[in-house]
């Protein structure tokens, strides 16, 4: 198996997450990706991918991975039957981070029992 189709999950989620400026190359045997993620939460999401197949620290694939916008660590859309405290395990593993989330979105959000489908709320850096 070539180290490309080895890895052909990571390059589909780069294409999922539109990841710009992408760049692919195959050199003696090591795969070599770069590209720009919007965030630092798809920046992750690509290394969780690329050390899922080769593990923690794989010696066949070399990623250059930029973040557009490091201001926020994500954008979220909310979705039908989300809450703060469900988005906030998603992104940081606690539910109990959801505080972070409504103040980062006081704009926007006047209750954080109360959030809407489609609002997009921005997951903040912690």
């Amino acid at each position: 198996m070539s180290v490309k189709a080895k890895y052909q999950a990571v390059l589909d989620l780069g294409q999922e997450l539109a990841i710009k400026n992408g760049d692919v190359s195959e050199e003696g045997g090591v795969l070599k990706i770069k590209g720009e993620a919007g965030t630092q939460y798809e920046k992750n999401v690509l290394w969780d991918k690329i050390k899922e197949i080769g593990g923690q620290s794989p010696s066949d694939i070399k990623a250059n991975i930029t973040v557009t916008d490091d201001s926020v660590y994500h954008r979220h859309t909310v979705k039908s039957g989300e809450s703060l405290s469900k988005i906030a395990k998603h992104y940081y593993g606690d539910p109990m981070k959801y505080k972070q989330i409504f103040e980062a979105n006081t704009n926007i959000l006047k209750n954080p029992d109360l959030i809407h489908p489609d609002q997009v709320l921005v997951i903040p850096n912690l």
